[in-house]
């Protein structure tokens, strides 16, 4: 007689407890007889693996369903308030933070004007964003299970940000800095991929199985879901393409390049078109748009233009199901949309843009921060699974 390994049969048990898990987060409330049914897996081991998770303080009873004959079933639910996560968005004139319950629920909020960028500097500022949040937390099961954090430039497998042109950032080991100082769980990405998964999972792009997340703030960022998973590369670097050549001989960047799309559409572009007419930030130049100023309308006008020329080219190589443009510049909208719409019409090939969405993000400015807590829950997940 032969015996599965005691390996296996853990290994087992926890492939089966994240298909329970699972069923549970996308369908409750729900029976154990219909996870058994939806699952596949035999009632027995359901009602095991549900106790587990009842006694792991994640799951709980609500109280009876409808019979269908006999005794009624008992109702399960996920409970979102076992744990907090904390994300942020680092950008470069500012930082968002959020704390959220473990589906995404928001809980509070934190918005901070980032002058500095000077490594230690900025981390002081990331500091306050969090502690301000993590005081907020309610009293939970697992606390707080995690820190994401999304950064506007190329991250390495170990969370160290190699290379940020626009905070003028080379080898910061941020995972590391902030591990030490919490405690708990921390994953840094890249701020665009994190608005990418954000717009995924809350946003715009729910059920959207390929697309293409533009960051528009002081520089262009890009993240890409490929057959609903986010895209990294090779290297995990992919989604740069707000260096993409526009100009061939056109401003120098920052990344060390000449003519990049965000030396033209970003937030930075704009400022610089209207340097000398009283502007100090998008807020003023919102405010003047709203008004009618003729002027600042043909500004963002041709910020859409040059959107727009990106967009194209994105939607030539790609041939996404949708393109989402979200960060600050989403503010403007009522004024570059048009343009934008008419340019990408224009510069991509019909039969690539034919099913294409071009959309706003839904979430706003909110996109990558959502996406940094959603990443640390994520984590949570994956070690509850694996316990």
């Amino acid at each position: 007689m032969t015996t599965t390994p005691t390996g296996d049969q853990a290994l087992i048990k926890r492939i089966n407890t994240a298909i329970v898990l699972e069923s549970i987060l996308r369908g409750a409330p729900l029976s154990r007889a219909q996870i058994s049914e939806r699952t596949g897996l035999n009632k027995a081991t359901v009602s095991s693996l549900v106790q587990d998770l009842i006694e792991g303080s994640v799951v709980r009873e609500i109280g009876t369903g409808v019979s269908s004959g006999g005794r009624k079933p008992v109702m399960l639910e996920f409970v979102a308030s076992a744990g907090y996560a904390v994300g942020v968005d680092l950008g470069v004139n500012y930082i968002r933070g959020v704390l959220a319950d473990l589906q995404g629920g928001v809980v509070a909020e934190a918005n901070l004007t980032l002058k500095r960028h000077e490594p230690d500097s900025v981390l002081e500022e990331i500091g306050r964003c969090i502690d301000g949040l993590i005081e907020q937390a309610p009293a939970s099961s697992y606390g707080i299970v995690g820190i994401g954090v999304g950064v506007p430039g190329l991250v390495d497998e170990s969370g160290t940000v190699l290379f940020a042109p626009n905070l003028q950032w080379r080898d910061v080991p941020l995972k590391r800095q902030l591990s030490e100082r919490y405690g708990v769980p921390v994953t840094i990405d890249n701020e665009a991929n994190a608005g990418a998964l954000g717009e995924q999972i809350f946003g715009a792009g729910r059920s959207i199985a390929n697309l293409v997340y533009v960051s528009v703030g002081i520089g262009i960022g890009t993240g890409l879901i490929l057959h609903k998973m986010l895209y990294k590369g090779a290297s995990g670097f992919s989604g740069e393409m707000g260096h993409l050549s526009v100009e061939a001989f056109g401003k120098p960047c920052a990344c060390g390049n000449r003519g990049c799309w965000e030396m033209y559409a970003s937030e930075r572009a704009l400022l610089d078109k209207a340097s000398g007419r009283g502007f100090e930030n998008l807020e003023g130049m919102l405010a003047a748009a709203s008004a009618g100023r003729e002027d600042v309308l043909s500004l963002f006008e041709e910020t859409g233009e040059y959107l727009g020329i990106g967009i194209a080219n994105i939607v030539n190589v790609f041939n996404p199901d949708a393109v989402i443009i979200g960060n600050r510049i989403s503010q403007a909208r009522p004024w570059i949309e048009a343009t934008l719409r008419r340019t990408v019409v224009q510069r991509s090939l019909g039969f690539h843009l034919r099913n294409v969405q071009l959309l706003f993000a839904e979430l706003g400015e909110s996109s990558a921060m959502l996406g940094a807590a959603q990443m640390a829950i994520a984590g949570f997940f994956d070690r509850l699974k694996a316990a």
